[in-house]
């Protein structure tokens, strides 16, 4: 009981930040996940509420997409994403390895190295503060819906460069919320071909929970959209992914 407590909550607060904050739905809920479950099952089953959720906020938010950019970085995300969500199945398929006397599983040691790069840019957004121009949209697509493919982990990739474009808050929110949903069904039926099918639908009943939650967590967000997130925030998250990465990286679970 206690597991799926933890992550409606998780699902219900990281949706309403996505609307505020640099950080999202996914980089949250996957930690809380892998808590509970294999990593590369908690991947498949993040994907599948953030899918929904972004289809959801989608509705929301749609007018206010832009075009332009959406098809310039959207359109290599979904081959990054394709690359990516190929890469991670064949990732799993790894047998475990031994560094330093300490045997390790790939998949769990990737995705903890994933989120302890992440959570450092949360601590240090200087990291990604890098400056792009319009000519780099397609490469940022590529490599974020790589990312994306691969750990759901393309919101901060996707931020670096859809930032630097001067958009207004509601047209940068709504073009990254397509960016996402497109990232979304590109890997999907990738981890559903294989052998996440069966893993991923027998959880079916936290999975709708999550989305649910987030559904909520949408809505308070899109009134919150305003509003300005505290630091504190970012650095607790931060901390709570370097504590989970480092625990996926040496497999202590």
């Amino acid at each position: 009981m206690i597991n799926e407590i933890i992550i409606v909550l998780t699902a219900l607060l990281a949706s309403g930040l996505t609307f505020i904050s640099g950080f999202g739905l996914g980089t949250l809920l996957l930690p809380a996940f892998a808590l509970f479950f294999p990593v590369e099952i908690a991947v498949g089953m993040t994907a599948v509420v953030h899918s929904l959720n972004s289809m959801f906020k989608f509705g929301l938010v749609y007018k206010h997409i832009n075009r332009a950019v959406l098809i310039r970085f959207g359109l290599p995300g979904i081959l990054g994403a394709f690359i990516g969500a190929r890469f991670l199945i064949f990732i799993g398929q790894l047998a475990p390895f031994s560094i330093w006397g300490l045997e390790l599983q790939p998949v769990k040691s990737a995705i903890g190295l994933l989120m302890l790069f992440f959570a450092l840019t949360e601590l240090f957004p200087k990291l990604l503060t890098l400056k792009f121009s319009h000519k780099a949209l397609f490469a940022g697509g590529l490599i974020s819906g790589f990312f994306g493919g691969f750990s759901g982990h393309q919101g901060a990739l996707r931020s670096m460069f859809l930032l630097k474009l001067g958009m207004s808050k509601e047209v940068y929110v709504a073009t990254g919320v397509a960016i996402a949903l497109l990232v979304d069904l590109t890997r999907i039926p990738i981890y559903l071909d294989n052998y996440f099918n069966e893993k991923i639908a027998a959880e079916w009943p936290i999975i709708v929970a999550a989305t649910t939650a987030a559904f909520v967590g949408a809505l308070a967000g899109k009134r919150l959209l305003p509003k300005i997130t505290q630091r504190s925030v970012h650095i607790l998250v931060a901390f709570f992914m370097i504590g989970l990465g480092l625990a996926l990286f040496f497999n202590w679970l």
